[in-house]
């Protein structure tokens, strides 16, 4: 989804290899490696990576038990540990755990005159619903002490079925949270044992009542494509269901192979059981058309909501926006520089430590690389509906890059997976979108 020249450009597919090295290769051969933006670009955009974040990451790690295609850095405790209530308590895997993020948090530096505060607050993981509300409380306590949160901030939690019940969901909301992104994945029984869930239909049923009864007026619910054995009629029926239970939001990811997950042992992708490249651009089709035609706005290239209910969190990576984020294998964006934390736990222990005695230092830096900075503002805004404002990107990076990139696209238009739009937003041909090319009309 891109703006052109002539205004817009929307993409209708996901980024693949080749198109990436091409937009690599478009963009880097009109920069100079070590020029930077304060030497190149336009500073009413580029600016933003220097602000202040006003959104924070919190990983919470925690899972009954680790799903076969999940690669994220989590703790598994175990099928029979006490999901629903408070009784995690006691847990010391929890409890230590919270204690050392909060430690994280109280030794990062904030380098910044003046600080915003918080407009979004995502608890990531793992299954942050695991973690007992007066734990996540202390949590929430720190970030307002330490960067205040604004009284309407978004304040999301992943949140499984089987996971809480209705105390627990209220007493989330006690303390603010007011966005829930529910993991329910299938609506097939075989399907989420073959995932290797930790809970069943009739959790996800009643996890969906508690949405409802509880009034949570803001909630997704995650769906994944693409599983193995997964016919065409069990993702139509899993969509149907979906429909009925009308979440503000639905998030629709493709299955993804990763290397060392259970997944990665058994199963080659694009080999059954799993479908086809083609197979799996139907599903894709297949959600597009069912969620619109239900009154969803197709806005990212997973993600459908309501009028109104688009994640706020997630527009900052969409946007480029900076990011803070604290917590096992979490990520930060802080003055143009990208930071992970260690994904294995005695990693972060030592990481802390680190933090707290002054030897770590990742509040970024003021030159940032322009190639870079283009690269992740294309393919970022590529993932949404809003699509990438050419105009502005040449005030930003200079004409010949944006013809470069423009070169780039040529046969994605072409073929009609890249359409590219006027100001009236009508669907320009390729012929003139090549003739705005060959008279330099871009912009």
């Amino acid at each position: 989804m891109l703006k052109s020249i002539l205004t817009p450009i929307f993409s209708t597919f996901p980024a693949k290899p080749r198109y990436r090295k091409l937009l690599c290769r478009a963009i880097s051969c009109n920069f100079n490696p070590i020029q930077t933006v304060r030497q190149n670009a336009a500073p009413n955009i580029f600016t933003t990576p220097q602000l202040p974040p006003t959104s924070v990451y919190i990983h919470l790690p925690f899972c009954r038990k680790r799903c076969h295609y999940c690669d994220f850095p989590v703790v598994a405790l175990g099928s029979n540990s006490p999901a629903q209530t408070n009784d995690n308590e006691d847990d010391p895997r929890i409890s230590n755990y919270i204690q050392l993020l909060c430690r994280e948090i109280n030794a990062s530096r904030v380098s910044f005159e003046s600080h915003s505060p918080l407009e979004t607050v995502f608890f990531g993981g793992g299954t942050p619903s695991l973690v007992p509300p007066r734990l996540v409380s202390s949590i929430l306590d720190l970030l307002k002490g330490k960067f205040g949160v604004t009284s309407d901030a978004e304040i999301s939690m992943e949140m499984d079925p089987g996971t809480f019940d209705v105390k627990k969901m209220e007493e989330f909301m006690e303390l603010g949270v007011n966005r829930v992104s529910l993991g329910v994945q299938a609506f097939q029984e075989q399907l989420l044992k073959a995932c290797g869930r930790a809970h069943g239909v009739d959790e996800v049923n009643e996890a969906i009542e508690i949405m409802k009864s509880c009034g949570v007026e803001n909630w997704s619910l995650d769906l994944i494509s693409s599983l193995p054995n997964q016919a065409p009629q069990m993702w139509e029926e899993s969509l149907k269901l979906t429909i009925e239970a009308q979440p503000n939001h639905v998030s629709v990811y493709d299955l993804q192979v990763e290397q060392d997950t259970k997944f990665g042992t058994l199963y080659t992708a694009g080999e059954f059981p799993l479908p086809t490249d083609v197979q799996s651009a139907d599903f894709y089709r297949m959600a597009s058309s069912m969620l619109s035609a239900a009154g969803y706005n197709h806005y990212e290239i997973s993600s459908y909501c309501q009028d109104g209910f688009e994640c706020k969190h997630n527009f900052t990576y969409w946007k480029n926006k900076p990011f803070y984020g604290f917590g096992l294998g979490s990520a930060s964006y802080v003055r143009g520089m990208r930071f992970s934390r260690p994904k294995k736990m005695g990693g972060y222990i030592n990481f802390v430590r680190s933090l707290e005695n002054g030897m770590v230092d990742y509040t970024g830096n003021t030159n940032i690389n322009v190639g870079d900075l283009a690269s992740d503002i294309v393919m970022l805004s590529l993932r949404t509906a809003a699509g990438l404002n050419l105009k502005s990107f040449r005030c930003a990076f200079g004409y010949s890059v944006v013809a470069s990139l423009c070169e780039a696209y040529k046969p994605f238009i072409e073929s009609g997976h890249v359409l590219c739009l006027n100001e009236q937003r009508r669907v320009v041909t390729a012929d003139e979108f090549n003739a705005s090319l060959n008279e330099d009309g871009i912009g």
